[in-house]
């Protein structure tokens, strides 16, 4: 699975097993700088149903390192979402794994 340098202000997202079948790919660029809160719901509008069928199950790296998503959801109020106090931020070159849980048999 050898993807490519992400082109300026992008970095690299890459797909594991369910989540590469779900997208149709192994990886892909995405625009940086961005939200890890806003990571999952870049990728449903993306992917429709991935949040769901695949994501809520999926550790996340960002190079190398593993990372807990917290998904930020439109406020009730309407004032807009709430972030979490300390946001990551995926940034330009960044390498970003998607990887579903493995069974073993």
């Amino acid at each position: 699975m050898a993807s490519s340098r992400p082109p300026s202000g992008h970095f690299t997202l890459l797909y594991f097993a369910a989540a590469a079948s779900y997208a149709k790919k192994d990886w892909e660029h995405l625009e940086a700088p961005l939200r890890l809160s806003d990571l999952f719901n870049v990728l449903e509008r993306r992917h429709p149903g991935i949040r769901e069928q695949v994501l809520q199950s999926c550790a996340v790296t960002i190079n190398l390192e593993y990372v807990d998503v917290v998904v930020v959801e439109p406020n009730v109020n309407g004032r807009g979402p709430e972030r979490p106090q300390e946001d990551q931020i995926i940034g330009e070159g960044d390498e970003v794994a998607i990887i579903p849980p493995v069974s073993s048999g």
